[in-house]
C-alpha cells in the first residue's frame, strides 16, 4: 500500500526529483532496496547533479548486494562533491567486502583527511590495518579514535582484539574491561575477554576483572571455565585474604578458625562461581576444601552452622559432585559418613526433615541421587542448588536414556569395555561451554582456521550434514552445531549415560539441529549415510584398531568432504605413559577407591616427574583422571604415522586447529606452505615435545 501511494505521488509531481528522493530514502530505511533504487534512478533522470541521491542509491545498491554498481554511484557523488568524507568511507567498506584492502585503506584515510572526527572511518581503518596484520598501525589508529570518543565501547573492543593479536594481553584485557563498563550488554567484548584470559596469569589483585569473569561465567556459553581457570586462580591467589589463608592454613588451627576461613571464602563471588561450574584444578585450594569438609563433617552434630557456612558447604557440594568426589576420605570420615547416612535415614523414616547442614555435609562426600530416601526430602533454599545438581539432573538423564535410539548392539570387546567405563562415569561432566557468537559458512570456518583445502566444492555446501563420531557428553556436538551455519548434526557415542548427559545439555541450550544415537564407529556403515563433515576427537585412540575406525569414518565422508581428527601424541604423553606402566606393573585396580589411593600417592610423593601430571586439569576430576591414566584402551601416535594413515585412507592434510600452536610454529617456519607440511611439524614437535599436550587436532579432506 505504501509503495502504491508513493507511485501516486510521483504521478502527481511528475517533475519532482526531491519527492522521488524522499520516497527512495523512506524505502531505504525500510530496507526495501529494489524499490528505493528505482525511485532514486527516477530522481537522477530528472536532476543528474543530485548529489544526495548518488550517495543514497549507493547505500541502497550496497544493501542489495550490487557492490560494484554502488561504487560507481559513490564515485559520481565524489565527482560532484569531492569533500564528502562519508562517501569515501562507504567506498572503503565495499572494497573490504570485495577483498581489496589496500584501496579500502586509502579511502578510509581520505575520509579522515577530509573529516578528522569521523569515528566510523577510524574504526574501519583500524580494522583494515589489523586484517593485514599491521597491528601496531591499527592500534595507533584506534588510540587516536578513542581520544576523540573515549566512551566508544566498540572502539575499545576492537583495540582489545588488536592488542590481543599483538600478544599484549594485559592491555587487551584492560581495553575489554573498559568496553564492558560502558556497555554491560556487550556480548562480543565478554566473549573476547574470555579468549584473552586463557593465556594470562595475574600477579596483582583486580576486583573489577573478578566481577567481569563472574559475568562471563554467568553467560554460560562464552567460555569453557577450565580454559580461564589458571587466570582466575591466579587472580584469586593475588587477593591478600586468600593468600593469607593459604599461607597460614593448618589442621590444628582450622577447628578454631573455621568461621573466619569460611567467611572469607564466601565473600569472594568468583571463587563460589568457579566451584559451581568446574573442577578447581589447584592443589592448594584442594587442601582447603578437603580440610573444611573434614572439620564440618566431624562437627556436624556438635554445632549449628551459620548461614555463611551453609552457603559455602552448598557450593562445596556442587564442586565435589562436579569433580566426582575425587578427594579421598580417611577412616574417621568414612565412619562419620556412615553415621550421618543412618541419622538422615532415621529422621526421614519418622516423617521428619533433617537439618540442611546434615544434607549438605553428606553432599560433599556422596551423590544424593544414590539414596533411596531422597524422594522424602523436602527442598528449601539452603539445599535447592545441591538438590538440582545431585538429584534432578541425574533423574532427567535417567529418563532420557530410555528414548535415545540405538543403531545396533555393541559386540566388539574393546568397544564394550570402553562403553562400560563411560556408562559409569560420563566424561567430561560440564556445566558451561564455549559456543561461537556467530555461526559461519564452511568457507568461513576454513578461513578462520586458515585451512588449505584441495576441492573447493566444499565451499558451495549451504546446509552441511555433520557426523560427530564419539560425542561424549555433548560439548563437541553443541559446538559444531553452532559453529557451522544451517548445519544438521548426528552425534554418536558408545555410552548411553554420556548421550543422555549430552541430550540434557542440548535441550538446556535449546539447540534443535542435533540428533543423538548410540552406535559403535565400527558399525557406522549400517547408517547408509554420507556426510559433508565428519569429526572425531579423542575417540579413535581408544579403539582396538584406530585405523579401522578411521577408515569407517572416511567411508561415510563424501568425496571432497572435510574431516576433523583428534589423536594422542606419543611425545606429549611420555610422562603419562610412564605412570600408566607403573599402574600396570603394580596391578592397580581401576575402581574409584583404588584410583583415589593412587592419586594421593602421587600428591604425597613429592617427586619432580609427577608435578607435570598434577598440573593437568584432568587430575582434579575422577572420570578425567581415569581417562588420563587408567583408561582401558589407549594408543598414541607420531606425526609420521599420521602422515602415513592419511595417505592410506585417501585424505589430504589441511592444517591444525590451534591458533596459539600455529603462531609459535610460524616463528621458526615462515614459509607459506610450512603450516601444511607434516614433515616440518614433526621436526618442530621433536624440539618442542609438549606442543600437542591436548592431542593433535587437525583437519583433512577426502580426495
Amino acid at each position: 500500500m505504501a509503495i502504491d501511494k508513493a507511485k501516486l505521488l510521483t504521478k502527481k509531481f511528475t517533475h519532482s526529483a526531491e519527492i522521488r528522493g524522499i520516497l527512495g530514502s523512506s524505502l531505504l530505511r525500510q530496507k526495501n532496496f529494489k524499490e528505493a533504487i528505482e525511485f532514486y534512478r527516477q530522481a537522477l533522470r530528472i536532476k543528474p547533479d543530485y548529489v544526495e541521491v548518488y550517495c543514497n542509491i549507493g547505500d541502497a545498491l550496497k544493501g542489495n548486494g550490487d557492490l560494484q554498481e554502488a561504487i560507481k554511484y559513490y564515485k559520481q557523488a565524489i565527482t560532484i562533491m569531492p569533500d564528502n568524507a562519508n562517501v569515501y568511507n562507504n567506498i572503503g567498506t565495499i572494497l573490504i567486502a570485495v577483498g581489496d584492502t589496500d584501496k579500502a585503506i586509502n579511502n578510509f584515510k581520505q575520509a579522515i583527511a577530509i573529516k578528522p572526527d569521523l569515528l566510523e572511518a577510524y574504526n574501519n581503518l583500524g580494522n583494515a590495518l589489523c586484517s593485514k596484520n599491521d597491528l601496531n598501525a591499527g592500534i595507533k589508529i584506534y588510540k587516536q579514535a578513542i581520544l576523540l570518543q573515549p566512551n566508544s565501547a566498540e572502539l575499545l573492543n576492537n583495540m582489545g582484539v588488536a592488542l590481543q593479536s599483538n600478544n599484549d594481553l594485559e592491555n587487551a584485557i584492560n581495553s575489554y574491561a573498559k568496553a564492558i563498563r560502558l556497555r554491560f550488554d556487550f556480548d562480543e567484548a565478554y566473549f573476547n575477554m574470555g579468549l584473552a584470559l586463557k593465556d594470562v596469569i595475574f600477579t596483582t589483585p583486580n576486583t573489577d576483572v573478578q566481577k567481569i569473569i563472574v559475568s562471563i561465567l554467568n553467560k554460560k556459553t562464552y567460555v569453557k571455565p577450565e580454559d580461564i581457570l589458571k587466570a582466575s586462580i591466579s587472580l584469586l591467589k593475588s587477593d591478600f585474604s586468600i593468600e593469607n589463608i593459604i599461607k597460614n592454613f593448618s589442621t590444628k588451627k582450622l577447628g578454631q578458625l573455621i568461621q573466619e576461613v569460611v567467611q572469607v571464602l564466601t565473600n569472594i563471588p568468583l571463587l563460589l562461581k568457579l566451584m559451581s561450574v568446574c573442577p578447581i584444578a589447584d592443589p592448594e585450594f584442594e587442601v582447603i576444601f578437603r580440610k573444611v569438609r573434614n572439620v564440618l563433617l566431624l562437627s556436624v552434630n556438635k554445632t549449628v552452622f551459620s548461614e555463611e557456612i551453609l552457603l559455602f558447604l552448598s557450593t562445596l557440594g556442587l564442586q565435589c559432585f562436579i569433580n566426582e568426589f575425587v578427594y579421598s576420605e580417611n577412616e574417621k570420615e568414612t565412619k562419620a559418613i556412615e553415621e550421618l547416612e543412618f541419622l538422615i535415614s532415621e529422621i526421614l523414616s519418622k516423617g521428619q526433615q533433617p537439618n540442611p547442614q546434615l544434607i549438605l555435609c553428606l553432599a560433599s562426600y556422596k551423590a544424593l541421587h544414590e539414596y533411596e530416601w531422597i524422594s522424602f526430602l523436602r527442598i528449601n533454599n539452603n539445599i535447592a542448588d545441591v538438590f538440582t545438581m545431585h538429584v534432578m539432573e541425574p533423574m532427567q538423564e535417567k529418563k532420557i536414556k530410555t528414548y535415545i535410539p540405538v543403531l545396533e548392539n555393541i559386540t566388539n570387546k574393546v568397544s564394550s569395555n570402553v562403553r562400560v567405563q563411560y556408562e559409569r562415569n560420563p566424561y567430561p561432566r560440564w556445566i558451561n561451554t564455549c559456543l561461537t557468537l556467530k555461526p559461519l559458512s564452511i568457507s568461513g570456518v576454513i578461513n578462520e582456521v586458515d585451512l588449505r583445502t584441495f576441492n573447493k566444492k566444499i565451499n558451495d555446501i549451504k546446509n552441511p550434514n555433520i557426523l560427530i563420531g564419539g560425542c561424549g557428553t555433548g560439548q563437541h556436538s553443541t559446538n559444531s552445531a553452532i559453529r557451522f551455519q544451517n548445519s544438521n548434526v548426528l552425534a554418536i557415542d558408545l555410552s548411553l549415560s554420556s548421550l543422555a548427559y549430552a541430550k540434557r545439555k542440548t535441550e538446556e541450550l535449546n539447540l534443535k539441529n542435533i540428533e543423538y544415537l548410540q552406535a559403535d564407529i565400527l558399525n557406522i556403515e549400517k547408517l547408509k549415510r554420507q556426510f559433508d563433515i565428519v569429526e572425531s576427537v579423542g575417540v579413535l585412540h581408544h579403539m582396538d584398531n584406530p585405523i579401522e575406525g578411521w577408515e569407517k569414518l572416511t567411508d561415510c565422508l563424501k568425496p571432497g568432504g572435510l574431516m576433523k581428527i583428534g589423536l594422542y601424541s606419543q611425545l606429549a604423553r611420555q610422562d603419562i605413559e610412564k605412570i600408566r606402566k607403573k599402574i600396570e606393573k603394580l596391578d592397580f585396580k581401576t575402581d574409584d577407591v583404588a584410583m583415589k589411593v593412587f592419586r594421593d600417592e602421587l600428591i604425597n610423593s613429592g617427586k619432580e616427574n609427577y608435578k607435570y601430571i598434577m598440573q593437568s586439569p584432568d587430575f582434579y576430576c575422577l572420570s578425567s583422571l581415569r581417562d588420563l591414566i587408567f583408561h582401558v584402551q589407549e594408543h598414541r601416535f607420531t606425526l609420521p604415522q599420521i602422515k602415513d594413515c592419511l595417505s592410506r585412507l585417501g585424505l589430504k592434510f589441511c592444517g591444525f586447529e590451534s591458533n596459539k600452536i600455529l603462531q609459535s610454529f610460524k616463528l621458526i617456519n615462515s614459509g607459506v606452505n610450512d603450516p601444511y607440511d607434516l614433515d616440518k611439524w614433526s621436526f618442530y614437535e621433536k624440539n618442542n615435545p609438549l606442543t600437542f599436550q591436548n592431542m593433535y587436532q587437525f583437519w583433512c579432506q577426502k580426495i
